[in-house]
């Protein structure tokens, strides 16, 4: 009896042990084949994502996806240098009046453009009327001198009146006539035309223009304040001269030339890269900061430069030239650097669909079953022309980043560029992130 019981146990476990060991061996099979399925091997999945990625107008406008172009930027041979922007003292000027007198129109405001010769205020003194007044009354002496010269030359002819009474009134007429050119001459400066003056016709307000073309960058006074000759009562800048001035230090010099090409950005504002060049160098210490001026003309665009503005600026000390893009068209993921290049190839893209654009087809396809009608093989191509006309692709490129200055960083491309590709140098994190996760969906189109 117990042999037989012996026997019996040995028997039920031989079995449960094959049991266990064929479930062990079908769980590894089939763990193998998913994971040979779904790539979860790093290397395979690397090798064997699609690097191509397929997106629609709309959904580029939708997140800002902007385009741009392959650059060739000098940033490994650069010397950083600060320094600020000025106007040139011939193209700066104070608005003042020649006489004094208290403000009674102010026309300009402040960072108003004004042409040479413009009014820009007009002042009101009793001044200006005497001068006029006594303009007038000379003319008149001017007439009764003339006529008492004709009488004393007459009386002299004749022998009948004295010699000093001539010589009187001839140096009487020339005082009433130098005298009437100065106050024509000032009357001219109030900006009052000397033939419009008369006894119904005196102005008592003078009109104040500007000296130059420019900027309206500070109003001194204001409508009934008093203002002399010494008190301005504006200033004007002629932008379109700006300067750059740098400050660079001694052991520096020698690696700046004349005519060299200066790229410089303003210190709150990196985003934005400008162009100058050196017309001179300065031969003299700039007080006690041992620093030289260099002064430059701004090349091209000025929009935005105002006088006074602090700026950050790289000069070239040597002709080295590399590939760059902006800062923004770079892409990092898992310790590697991308750009996303615009590509005629379709056939290996992946495309990406929204949410709402998935859930809607899903909805369709269970809900309404498909059925063939006439002409709908034609309308269904020309919806997938249309669709393909809409559509841009871009590939994923990985590259090496370089030297980083002035909003652009250096690149070598694992992969042959052209030069007239189109990079995107906006929003390219969506597309990365689109094309990640489609491929973790195992590449759904």
């Amino acid at each position: 009896m117990k042999r037989y019981i012996t026997k019996t146990l040995f028997v039920f476990g031989f079995i449960l042990t094959a049991i266990s060991l064929n479930a062990c061996s079908s769980n590894t099979t089939n763990k193998a084949a998913v994971k040979a399925e779904n790539g979860d091997d790093h290397d395979d999945d690397h090798h064997g994502e699609s690097s191509i990625v397929a997106l629609s107008q709309a959904q580029m406008n939708a997140v800002g996806i902007k385009l741009g172009d392959l650059e060739t930027k000098n940033l490994t041979a650069n010397i950083t240098v600060n320094g600020v922007l000025r106007v040139p003292n011939q193209n700066k000027a104070d608005i003042t009046s020649l006489y004094g007198g208290v403000i009674k129109s102010l026309r300009v405001e402040l960072g108003q453009r004004v042409s040479k010769g413009q009014v820009v205020a007009t002042i009101e003194n009793p001044q200006f009327v005497q001068f006029q007044e006594e303009y007038i009354t000379t003319a008149s002496r001017i007439m009764q001198a003339e006529q008492e010269l004709s009488r004393q030359q007459e009386l002299n002819e004749g022998n009948a009146g004295a010699k000093r009474n001539l010589q009187n009134a001839t140096a009487e007429l020339a005082t009433l006539r130098t005298r009437r050119a100065s106050l024509r001459q000032q009357i001219q400066m109030m900006g009052i035309n000397p033939d419009r003056v008369s006894d119904a016709n005196l102005q008592n307000l003078l009109q104040v223009t500007s000296p130059v073309n420019g900027v309206i960058s500070q109003v001194y006074a204001k409508v009934g304040s008093y203002v002399d000759v010494s008190s301005a009562i504006a200033e004007v800048l002629d932008n379109s001269q700006l300067h750059l001035d740098l400050q660079v230090f001694e052991k520096d010099l020698p690696k700046i030339k004349i005519g060299q090409v200066i790229n410089f950005v303003l210190t709150n504002n990196p985003t934005t890269s400008y162009q100058a060049k050196v017309f001179n160098v300065g031969s003299s210490f700039q007080n006690e900061s041992k620093t030289i001026a260099v002064h430059s003309t701004i090349q091209g665009n000025k929009t935005g430069l105002i006088d006074g503005m602090n700026v950050t600026a790289a000069l070239s000390i040597a002709d080295v030239a590399t590939l760059a893009v902006p800062n923004s068209a770079i892409v990092e993921s898992e310790g590697r650097s991308y750009l996303f290049v615009q590509t005629d190839d379709e056939e290996s893209a992946v495309h990406v669909h929204t949410d709402g654009d998935n859930h809607e087809d899903k909805q369709k396809s269970e809900e309404e079953p498909h059925v063939h009608v006439a002409g709908e093989a034609h309308d269904h191509e020309k919806e997938n022309t249309k669709q393909k006309t809409d559509t841009v692709h871009f590939e994923r490129i990985e590259i090496v980043k370089g030297v980083s200055y002035l909003g652009y960083t250096g690149i070598t491309s694992v992969k042959s560029l052209p030069k007239n590709a189109k990079i995107v140098v906006s929003g390219g994190f969506f597309i990365n992130a689109k094309l990640n996760d489609t491929g973790e969906a195992g590449h759904a189109h």
